[in-house]
Formats: C-alpha cells, sequence, structure tokens
C-alpha cells in the first residue's frame, strides 16, 4: 500500500492506495461496521451532563454519517448493479462515496476544532439557561458545517480529477490522507510533552500524595496541598499540574496511540481516522485549556462551566495535615461540574 500526490494542484494531497481485491468490499464493510460499533460504545460510555455543546452535536452527526455510510455500501453489495430515481448504481459507487466521505472527514479537523474551542470560551459568559436556548443554533452550525465542507469537496477541481481517475483505473480505490489530523494531533501532543515538562517534579509529587474518594456519588481526586501555600487555588502554575494528572489520566492510552502514529508516520485514511474517541479526545484537551486560561472564572456561581463526557475535572483540595478523609463534611471544590 502506498501514498499517492498530485502535483499539478494548488496544494498537495496524499491518496491512500488500495489494490481492491474480491473481498475489498466485505473487508470495507467490516471497517466501516467495527467503526460503528466503537461510535455506539463510546457514546455509552460518556458522561450524562446537564446541557449540549457543539461537540456533542456533532459526534451524534458524525455517528450518523457513518451509519448512513454502511447503509449504502451494503445495499450497493447486495443488489451490485441497480437504477434508482434514474441513477445506475454499481459496485464502483462504494468507492467513490467511500473517496466522497473520506475528503469531507479530512478537512473536517481544523473547522471542528475552531468552532469547539470559540464555544467553550463563550461558555464562561454564559449561564445554563442561555446554553439551553442555543442548542438549536448548534443543531444549525452542525448541519451548515457538514454542507460547507462536502459542497467544497465536490467544487474543488483537484479532488475532482482525483475521483474521475478512479474511473479510469476501477481497480484502485485511493483514500485521503487528512494532514489537518496529523499537525493537529502533532501540536496537542507537544503541548502535553512541554507542559509536563514545566511542572513535572509537582505532578510527580501531585501523583504520590493523590487521594481517591467519592463524593456526593461521584469520583473525586484530592490533591493535598500546604496549608502555607503561597498560590491561590485558582493559579495558573498550582492547576497546570493537576491538570495534566486529570488528563493523562483517563487519556494516557490515547496519547502513547498518537505518540507511535506520529513516530512511524502512519498513514490512517481519513474516514477511519475521524472518529468519536478522537473527537472526546480533543474535546477533553479543549477544555482543560480553557479552563486553565479562565481559572481565575473557576468559582464564579452564575457561570456555566463545559462538562466534559470523560475526564472529571472536579478538583478538590485539603491540608496535608489531615489523614482521615472522611472527617471532612464539605472539601472545597474550584471546579464545579
Amino acid at each position: 500500500m502506498t501514498a499517492l500526490s498530485s502535483e499539478n494542484c494548488s496544494f498537495q494531497y496524499q491518496l491512500h492506495q488500495a489494490n481492491q481485491p474480491l473481498d475489498g468490499n466485505c473487508l470495507l464493510f467490516l471497517i466501516i461496521l467495527g467503526k460503528i460499533l466503537l461510535n455506539i460504545l463510546t457514546l455509552g460510555m460518556r458522561r450524562k451532563i446537564t446541557y449540549q455543546n457543539f461537540m456533542e452535536y456533532f459526534c451524534i452527526s458524525l455517528a450518523f454519517i457513518d451509519l448512513l455510510l454502511l447503509v449504502n455500501i451494503s445495499i450497493i453489495s447486495y443488489f451490485r448493479d441497480f437504477v434508482l430515481l434514474g441513477i445506475r448504481f454499481t459496485k464502483y459507487h462504494i468507492c467513490l462515496f467511500t473517496q466522497i466521505i473520506s475528503f469531507t472527514y479530512g478537512f473536517l479537523h481544523y473547522p471542528v476544532f475552531l468552532i469547539a474551542c470559540i464555544d467553550y470560551y463563550l461558555n464562561f459568559s454564559r449561564t445554563t439557561k442561555l446554553a439551553f436556548k442555543c442548542q438549536k443554533f448548534y443543531f444549525f452550525i452542525v448541519i451548515l458545517i457538514w454542507i460547507s465542507v462536502l459542497a467544497y469537496v465536490l467544487g474543488d477541481p483537484a479532488i475532482y480529477q482525483s475521483l474521475k481517475a478512479q474511473n479510469v483505473y476501477s481497480y484502485q480505490c485511493p483514500f485521503y490522507i487528512s494532514i489537518q489530523s496529523y499537525w493537529l494531533s502533532f501540536s496537542m501532543v507537544v503541548i502535553l510533552f512541554m507542559a509536563f515538562l514545566t511542572s513535572w517534579s509537582e505532578v510527580t509529587a501531585l501523583v504520590q500524595a493523590v487521594r481517591m474518594t467519592s463524593y456526593m456519588n461521584e469520583t473525586v481526586l484530592y490533591f493535598p496541598f500546604s496549608s502555607h501555600c503561597s498560590y491561590t487555588l485558582s493559579s495558573k502554575k498550582t492547576l497546570l499540574p493537576k491538570f495534566i494528572i486529570c488528563f493523562l489520566g483517563t487519556w494516557l492510552p490515547f496519547v502513547l496511540l498518537q505518540v507511535i502514529i506520529l513516530l512511524l508516520k502512519v498513514q490512517i485514511p481519513a474516514f477511519i481516522e475521524m472518529n468519536i474517541p478522537w473527537l472526546y479526545f480533543v474535546n477533553s484537551f479543549l477544555i482543560a485549556t480553557v479552563y486553565w486560561f479562565n481559572c481565575h472564572k473557576l468559582n464564579l456561581r452564575d457561570v456555566a462551566l463545559p462538562v466534559d463526557p470523560f475526564v472529571n475535572w472536579k478538583c478538590c483540595f485539603i491540608p496535608l495535615t489531615i489523614h482521615n478523609l472522611e472527617q471532612i463534611e464539605k472539601p472545597i471544590s474550584i471546579i464545579i461540574c
């Protein structure tokens, strides 16, 4: 399997060549089916949240598009050659639809990241009631971003030529490799590495001292600190190591996977790489970043803070002198989830 690049385009596309054997459609069906099962499992494991946000709506829409692609592949594979609404569908359209989806998914990483970042930043100036009223706006934004990116893919001359070339060489089915996901993953890994290097001593000390317990039917991490600490509870330097522990405590296997993919330069087709676990990983990274930059607002009761479906950012603090955690009736929480 090799990667192709178009030299006559205004920008470079990387295509994933796959010689289609007799059971190629069956393999594609199994890959999409596995991705859908992973989507369902991820959506089922998420925490219940009190209000919706852009990323939640987009994840649901992505699961729907994957399901729609699987249905199309199944119908075409079953009937093989049929006419619907005056259009003749053959096995060629299985590859064509998958290619279009790959290009569309590949160009969605940056817009989704940017819109989710703006959404979470604005959440610090909203109340929960106002955020609830914006659910229809989220739905409109998700539909708009899908239509815009799909229109760009279908209207771009370079993409059209690559899709047309597949019709000539029907035994080959190239899949787009997204450069956006590569640089997004690279940037997040580098930021995590720099943040860890900056506060590695504090992270090591906290890992040794951190205690986990249940408070109000939720799992809470207690980070002990000295009563003579010179930092405030909302200082960025104090929160950084705690956020690193909370983030890596959930996403460490996924971070290691990203490091392996980056080091080995593994090329993953865009229709596989854009998945719900990846989006929730990005989601947790964004929430942690917005929390850290707005640490001075974490104690405000009238601010509706973003809720992470997988990471509990409820960081509680107790003095080092207290040994019996059960003696504390109401611990101090800087993040109300």
